[in-house]
């Protein structure tokens, strides 16, 4: 893993890091150094020069490696790179230890800024799609098109089988778990994981399964997981009770950027129920539903999902003709 210090920045303290994240191939991991703030950003090399940007930002308990079946499909159109939200993946927490939905969101704006390299395709996954929405709507100028992948939106009638991971917000709830699954394995986790996001966790390969297990492992032993999980957990309900312009489907109605919205019609986690609304708050926007997707389709469906955010480019003009980043001809 490189590590990268942005002009003008100040470096961060990095908490020790057992273990090594899995890197597919092709991929790099970068260590970003932000003043309060390191994150872990996954690369793949861009096919050209002259590419736009895309950044990937994941879900609650996920990571960078949730993008890694997605960003080879569409390296050739955008110069892909998936970032560790604090915490999460390779990111040590934070300083603020801030976990909030607007953290999240801060976090992001910050090393989109430190970049300088203009607006990004911003394409996220639950809990990301909250932080992305936050950003469209407060940073227009950041983001050129919008893909959230079953965002985590504010439901008036949370689904029976999100409540437990919504449990994780009140206080001593994540402690207690710890103590009560202290002897469950990282595969016993991993399988919980899947049958919980999968439409189908029959989909996920013996390599796939393979590389999750050994980053549960990894994860396991960092001592921050489960406040990272239970402060960010904590921080989407803060996010659904917000009102008034801070309120995400307020800040919905204001994104500019052209909106991809794909839901899954076996998530357990957002309701596919809330497609509707969600296409009908964005004001530029765009809907697939995915009737056997669960909550990651990305994971579950790339070609599929690649396709949809392929005519999201063609369809605003960020492809030319001949189906190439119109950026980068």
């Amino acid at each position: 893993m490189s590590s990268t210090e942005l002009p003008n920045l100040i470096a961060a303290s990095v908490a020790p890091k057992p273990g090594a994240v899995g890197v597919a191939p092709g991929e790099r991991i970068d260590s970003v150094t932000l003043s309060g703030l390191t994150l872990s950003v996954r690369s793949r090399p861009p096919v050209r020069e002259g590419l736009p940007p895309a950044l990937y930002v994941h879900g609650l308990g996920g990571s960078s490696q949730n993008w890694s079946a997605l960003m080879p499909l569409l390296e050739d159109v955008v110069d892909c790179a998936a970032v560790d939200l604090p915490g999460f993946g390779d990111s040590p927490p934070p300083d603020d230890g801030n976990y909030s939905v607007t953290g999240h969101a801060r976090a992001v704006i910050r090393y989109l800024d430190a970049r300088e390299d203009g607006p990004v395709h911003l394409i996220a996954n639950s809990l990301g799609g909250a932080v992305t929405t936050r950003v469209a709507a407060v940073r227009p100028d950041l983001v050129r098109t919008l893909t959230l992948i079953s965002p985590a939106l504010p439901e008036l009638r949370v689904q029976r089988t999100a409540l437990p991971t919504g449990l994780l917000a009140v206080p001593g709830v994540a402690s207690l778990f710890t103590r009560l699954t202290k002897d469950w394995t990282a595969e016993q986790r991993v399988s919980g994981v899947m049958a919980l996001c999968y439409g189908d966790p029959g989909r996920i390969s013996p390599e796939g399964y393979s590389a999750a297990v050994r980053e549960m492992e990894r994860r396991l032993a960092l001592p921050y997981m489960w406040d990272a999980m239970a402060r960010s957990a904590r921080g989407i309900v803060n996010a659904y009770t917000m009102g008034g312009q801070q309120g995400l489907w307020r800040q919905a109605e204001r994104v500019l950027a052209p909106t991809l919205l794909i839901y899954g019609g076996r998530d357990l986690l957002v309701s596919y129920r809330m497609a509707r609304k969600a296409a009908a708050a964005f004001r530029d926007s765009r809907l697939l539903t995915l009737p056997d997707a669960g909550h990651v389709a990305m994971m579950e469906y790339p070609d599929t999902v690649a396709t949809a955010i392929r005519e999201l480019l063609a369809d605003t003009g960020e492809l030319n003709a001949s189906g190439q980043s119109s950026s980068g001809s």
